[in-house]
């Protein structure tokens, strides 16, 4: 089952306000919220003094305040109008779906069907799916329903229910004596160990780890990166899973990312460690 907290959530690049509100129907027939961005400029301004950056996370101008609020709402779907002149799908779903930190969340795009160069064009970049506008309106619901990318969580509640594995238990105490390096080897085998859905919160705190790393090392692109990706494996868990305060290490992990941000990659070095809060872990509380 699905709770509040949980409901699937479509981002829908949409100008069209007649069409966006016959989706909107559809959205909420289905059980689903969406959240809608009709123009760029909601997202921000073009910055031409922005440095100029490779596909993978944009950390700078738009496109990086763009990567911000993808991860940040974490969807489970990106829907795309190709006819929508106030969207630039050309540039952002080729870098959307170069990054780890979003390319996991399918795009669903539709559009006039006489246009196939515009439609191919769209699959050519990293659409997952493309469509003509008729075709998607009249099978709305199924198609949604279909590409949605929407996590197991009565699975991942299941596996929340069950103990640490010794190696989770390693990697965190390594991670609360600092030892961001170091742990990582033991959250990643205890990782690829567990084939079940509980393992992303292994994954969750070796990324927040090699963050943390990352500002000691002074890099800051690094640092970024992996916070914006960490999102992607904690949100999904439960506030407690295995006995650790999920909920706890999320708004540190925030915490962290906002003072990077802030400080930049030339003041880096007088990151507040005392922000940093350890793995809380308590045995004998699994979750619920």
């Amino acid at each position: 089952m699905i709770n509040e907290k949980h409901v699937p959530l479509i981002v829908g690049f949409v100008s069209d306000l007649m069409f966006q509100t016959r989706i909107a129907h559809t959205v909420q027939e289905i059980g689903f919220h969406a959240q809608w961005v009709e123009n760029a400029e909601e997202i921000g301004s073009i910055d031409p003094t922005a440095p100029q950056e490779t596909p993978g996370e944009m950390l700078h101008g738009r496109e990086g305040k763009l990567f911000e609020q993808i991860t940040a709402w974490q969807p489970s779907l990106l829907l795309f109008d190709l006819n929508s002149r106030a969207i630039p799908w050309h540039i952002w779903i080729p870098i959307l779906k170069s990054s780890p930190a979003t390319r996991r969340i399918p795009i669903l795009c539709f559009g006039p069907h006489e246009d196939v160069a515009m439609m191919n064009e769209a699959k050519r970049i990293g659409a997952d799916a493309v469509l003509a506008r008729s075709r998607f309106t009249s099978d709305m619901a199924q198609l949604l329903q279909r590409y949605a990318r929407v996590p197991d969580y009565d699975g991942v509640q299941r596996a929340c229910s069950t103990p640490l594995s010794e190696l989770g238990r390693r990697g965190i105490e390594m991670f609360n004596a600092g030892e961001y390096y170091k742990c990582h080897d033991d959250l990643e085998a205890a990782w690829v160990a567990d084939q079940g859905p509980g393992r992303d919160l292994y994954r969750g705190i070796l990324q927040v780890a090699i963050a943390l790393y990352q500002v000691q090392r002074g890099n800051y692109r690094g640092a970024v990166k992996m916070l914006l990706r960490v999102r992607q494996w904690l949100d999904p868990l439960p506030d407690v899973c295995r006995g650790v305060q999920v909920a706890r290490l999320r708004e540190n992990a925030q915490h962290i990312y906002a003072q990077v941000q802030a400080l930049g990659s030339e003041n880096l070095a007088q990151f507040d460690w005392s922000i940093v809060e350890p793995v809380v872990w308590e045995e004998g509380n699994s979750g619920g």
